[in-house]
């Protein structure tokens, strides 16, 4: 069911105005957690802080969880210690340890000397936020082979998980390598008498503590897994990133390739973000897009004197520039997404090349028939219509190849292809329109004035 969060926003903030927190907690606590985070979001500043420590310690905690993570530094940092001590401990350690990453080192350690469970969460900080270890939580159940199936079950019983679902049982030896895994239907249906390292599944897939969060996404998506196992370079188990964060490695990942593609370099921007914060993340590429458009111009000075004496091409450089443009953004879509999942290998490149390159032909004749037909009954000049149209199938053809080219190129050396691709292909799909169109136009002039 869904909720109408304006109505009990509105709720939320009268009962905040006459100070009656009676009733603003209980609005929040007959939300469901992530609904509760939602609403919350929506408050101002003032309104948050003056909330959220009135909140049970566990709604806030998860609350915390929910929010960006700027946000809930900035709100956490305005609380005081004790309160942000005892919502910090409500927290998941992969949720805490994120936290305080982003926290300053001051403010972490003094949290760390005293919660409860630092020392799950201090190993966490180790890591980078963007790697498999900043990921994971340390707050899992693991087995030894010679365990019986009934004191697997008794230790599963005492554990009492707080949050996190159970997925799969991994076992590991007494030097804490990961040497199998063990799933609960397996468990519960073993006799009670049964060794673990019977009906353990010696095959497990794992990923490395260091690697990057998105490979760690895209082997539990690959698999199929709810859950996936976390080593360190000598086997043992450290840890267990479980789908829920993978969902929120997905999310992050896919807002960052969209930002990126659209020349945005910080993915934590919004349309709500400070001024100051905006520039920064967007005025640098709006000044590497100004110097890609100049040099389009540049290409166009050159050809003037055409211009001046057909003005009639004047209206039709940009059809050519345009559509050779939006071909090679389409390129630049499936190129990145593919690199992105890594469906694009080192032989396939020259097959990819080629293929675009006359999928791109077929794509300029197809376009280009339709406009050169039209120009035709719209300007009744055949010569006009043959320039714009085979200017099209020249620009779509190298520019759908282009589209490729550029992403698997900056790919190559390292860059990431979906922040720098379609100002780069932009510029050169306009410039070689450009060229391309003027070019035949100079060739055609006497007949098309």
């Amino acid at each position: 069911m869904s909720i109408n969060i304006d109505n009990l926003l509105t709720l939320l903030q009268d009962a905040l105005e006459r100070d009656d927190f009676d009733s603003a907690i209980q609005i929040i606590e007959a939300l469901r957690g992530p609904d509760q985070a939602v609403l919350f979001d929506e408050l101002e500043e003032d309104e948050q802080k003056e909330l959220l420590p009135k909140l049970k310690k566990e709604i806030s905690a998860d609350i915390i969880e929910d929010l960006d993570d700027p946000e809930a530094v900035k709100l956490v940092a305005s609380l005081p210690l004790e309160t942000i001590i005892q919502i910090v401990d409500e927290m998941e350690p992969d949720e805490a340890a994120d936290l305080l990453g982003d926290m300053s080192d001051e403010q972490s350690q003094a949290l760390l000397t005293r919660l409860h469970d630092a020392d799950e969460v201090r190993p966490l900080l180790l890591y980078s936020d963007e790697s498999a270890g900043g990921l994971m939580t340390s707050e899992f159940l693991s087995l030894r082979p010679l365990m019986t199936a009934y004191e697997a079950t008794e230790v599963l019983r005492d554990w009492h998980p707080d949050a996190e679902e159970i997925y799969y049982l991994f076992v590991a030896d007494d030097e804490k390598k990961l040497v199998g895994i063990v799933g609960l239907r397996a468990l519960i249906l073993a006799d009670p008498k049964t060794l673990i390292k019977e009906i353990m599944n010696k095959d497990v897939i794992f990923v490395r503590v260091d690697i990057d969060q998105e490979e760690a996404a895209r082997t539990m998506a690959h698999y199929d897994l709810a859950g996936i196992p976390v080593v360190d370079d000598e086997n043992r188990l450290v840890g267990v990133i479980t789908h829920d964060d993978i969902v929120d490695v997905l999310e992050e990942e896919a807002t960052e390739d969209v930002y990126r593609l659209s020349n945005i370099s910080d993915n934590e921007l919004d349309p709500d973000s400070p001024i100051k914060e905006q520039l920064r993340g967007r005025l640098p590429w709006l000044y590497l897009n100004t110097i890609t458009a100049l040099f389009g111009a540049w290409v166009i000075s050159n050809y003037e004197h055409v211009i001046a004496q057909a003005a009639v091409l004047a209206i039709f450089q940009s059809v050519v520039a345009g559509q050779g443009g939006n071909t090679a953004s389409q390129n630049i879509a499936m190129a990145v997404r593919a690199l992105a999942t890594e469906e694009v290998s080192a032989r396939a490149q020259r097959k990819i090349i080629i293929r675009q390159f006359f999928t791109g032909l077929l794509l300029g004749v197809a376009i280009g028939s339709v406009v050169a037909f039209g120009v035709y009954l719209w300007r009744g000049n055949i010569y006009l219509s043959f320039v714009l149209g085979l200017a099209l199938v020249a620009n779509l053809s190298f520019g759908s190849m282009i589209g490729v080219l550029v992403p698997l190129g900056l790919d190559k050396l390292g860059v990431d292809p979906a922040l720098a691709s379609s100002v780069l292909v932009t510029a050169a799909t306009d410039s070689l329109g450009f060229f391309i169109f003027l070019s035949l136009a100079a060739y055609f002039l006497q007949e098309i004035q």
